[in-house]
């Protein structure tokens, strides 16, 4: 019989303080969501309150908060003291105590918010899921097939179309057993007979035959619905004399059969889409300054917080151990101070990079885009790619060329014949280029979009223009023969 025994042995492992955990959470955070959780600490810590530029800047300032210290957010190991260092000098600027008022903007003409709450005039929108979820509420469905229309609903797109297949659907289900692909063609069908007509569809000629088959039998319908299960190629390249042989109709049935596919809807979950207008605060500005590109932070983003030094004060006269409590508080409230200059400091320095590198871009455009990836800014600031992609993460910058989120700038590399490399982004604004140029009545194709890049220098394979196509969301060219 074997001995049971007792091995003690040590290990490291890395643990994130509470400090470094807000200071992670603050960076990732958007515009709107960061002064919404500024708000929030404000409203439940008694030691912080919003600073107000105007008025006398000596009563909220914190006696402690005079050294300049912040946490990196890569330190990995912290000791009893926090394990503090400078920050790069990007942040070297930023005071603990903001100098611009975010709530001055806000509050116009200075009366209690409260009573012009934007919100109330709002109009609220349904989205295509949200829609489409309150008629699954109407049908009786087992738990298994209401989690699977549930699945369904979800990975519909903004068109109203499933592009996944069964296969991934079935590997994505939590549900036990495994779901099989079959056992979503149920729910799938269920979905397909809801508002609005054609949503659920595959692709455009299931689409298409869904919303014919809910209009009353007739020949013109049989012939449409024949033509756009399976001549719907032959229908966009205008080939009628083909049609009419294929289907075996005459002209005049053929073109009232047309005339009932034109006044179809081949983009059903569109119209829900449309009413959400979204607003965007940028984080960074940029601007051309003596011939340079410049990237500062927004003002209208930076907030007005400060640890109420009356309070500190009462706090350290009348500190026992029943007011542990408080003292956390304070401790908080100093740390969030601190992350929120780390956090602007993070973010104008990855800005700054991203603007260095991309200088092309601010002069010439998409078509000057350099390849860019999360991994060089992070070697360049010297810090952990996951750092890089919590401050790109939601973030904005206002150009003179528009606005743009952070990722906009990074694109994967490609290789020319030359030698040298190419961006994904600089690829598809030369695609942009050569369709909007193309002759409307001999549209190019995938196959000859990329030969025309290849005599560039550019070696794309068929099925990256063709992806590139689709991301820009731009037709075949069957589809634009007809525009």
């Amino acid at each position: 019989m074997g001995m049971i025994g007792m091995d003690l042995r040590a290990r490291q492992q890395l643990a994130l303080t509470p400090r470094l955990q807000q200071s992670v959470k603050l960076l990732q955070l958007s515009a709107m969501e960061f002064e919404q959780a500024l708000q929030q600490a404000i409203g439940s810590n008694p030691f912080l309150e919003e600073d107000d530029p105007h008025g006398d800047p000596a009563p909220g300032a914190d006696a402690e908060e005079s050294d300049r210290s912040a946490t990196p957010l890569d330190a990995s190991t912290e000791g009893p003291d926090d394990n503090v260092e400078m920050i790069p000098s990007a942040g070297e600027g930023l005071e603990e105590r903001f100098d611009f008022d975010v709530q001055s903007e806000r509050s116009g003409n200075g009366q209690d918010s409260e009573e012009s709450d934007w919100t109330e005039w709002a109009e609220t929108t349904t989205s295509l899921r949200d829609h489409l979820q309150q008629q699954l509420l109407s049908v009786r469905l087992n738990s298994r097939d209401l989690e699977m229309a549930g699945l369904i609903i979800e990975a519909l797109d903004e068109d109203g179309y499933l592009r996944q297949t069964l296969e991934e659907l079935a590997e994505v289900s939590t549900l036990t057993p495994q779901t099989e692909p079959e056992e979503f063609l149920t729910p799938l069908k269920l979905i397909q007979n809801m508002d609005p007509v054609g949503v659920g569809a595959r692709d455009l000629s299931e689409c298409l035959a869904i919303q014919l088959r809910e209009q009353p039998p007739s020949p013109e319908r049989e012939i449409a619905l024949t033509i756009v299960l399976h001549h719907l190629g032959a229908l966009a390249r205008r080939e009628f004399a083909r049609l009419q042989q294929a289907v075996g109709c005459n002209e005049p049935a053929l073109r009232s059969a047309h005339a009932k596919i034109r006044r179809l809807n081949p983009r059903p979950g569109a119209a829900f889409s449309k009413a959400d207008a979204r607003y965007v605060v940028p984080d960074v500005i940029v601007r051309r300054h003596r011939q340079q590109w410049v990237a500062t932070i927004n003002p209208a983003v930076l907030p007005t917080i400060r640890v109420n030094r009356r309070y500190a004060e009462i706090f350290r006269r009348a500190r026992d151990a029943s007011h542990a409590q408080l003292g956390q508080q304070l401790q908080e409230a100093r740390w969030l101070v601190r992350n929120t200059e780390q956090r602007f400091a993070t973010i104008l320095r990855v800005a700054e990079t991203i603007v260095a590198r991309q200088k092309n871009f601010f002069d010439y455009g998409d078509v000057a885009m350099k390849p860019l990836g999360l991994r060089h800014i992070a070697i360049e600031l010297d810090l952990h790619e996951s750092t890089i992609s919590r401050a790109t993460g939601n973030k904005y910058m206002s150009t003179p060329r528009g606005m743009f989120e952070f990722r906009h700038f990074f694109s994967r590399e490609l290789d020319t014949d030359t030698g040298g490399t190419c961006s994904a982004t600089a690829i598809r604004a030369l695609l942009r280029e050569m369709i909007s140029a193309e002759d409307h009545a001999a549209p190019l194709s995938d196959v000859r979009l990329a030969d025309q890049l290849a005599s560039q220098g550019i070696q794309v394979a068929r099925r990256t223009v063709t992806k590139y196509r689709r991301l820009m969301q731009v037709p075949p060219v069957e589809l634009r023969r007809l525009n």
